[in-house]
């Protein structure tokens, strides 16, 4: 590692965060329980979520919804929650 603050563009490192995070989503888009209402809940359209910085930003960001369960934990842009409030400029992600 060099020195000064680490960017975040370590492909490989990022590949296994991303395959990590995706094992703990609460609302799997292939699970025969996901409910096609849904589709227009998930977190990338949602007001309250913030993208990370990087390459990681692309499918990930930050909750920070206060009435939702997922308040401050990192989310990935296609799951979702009861919470969910849409932009209303209609941008995702």
């Amino acid at each position: 590692m060099s020195g000064g603050p680490w960017t975040g563009d370590d492909p490989g490192h990022n590949d296994g965060i991303h395959e990590r995070w995706l094992r703990e989503l609460n609302r799997q888009t292939g699970a025969p329980d996901y409910r096609d209402e849904w589709y227009d809940e998930q977190c990338g359209g949602c007001r309250f979520w913030v993208a990370l910085s990087g390459e990681l930003g692309r499918d990930w960001g930050a909750c920070t919804h206060a009435g939702s369960t997922f308040d401050g934990q990192v989310r990935f842009e296609h799951d979702g929650c009861a919470s969910v409030m849409v932009r209303t400029d209609a941008s995702f992600g």
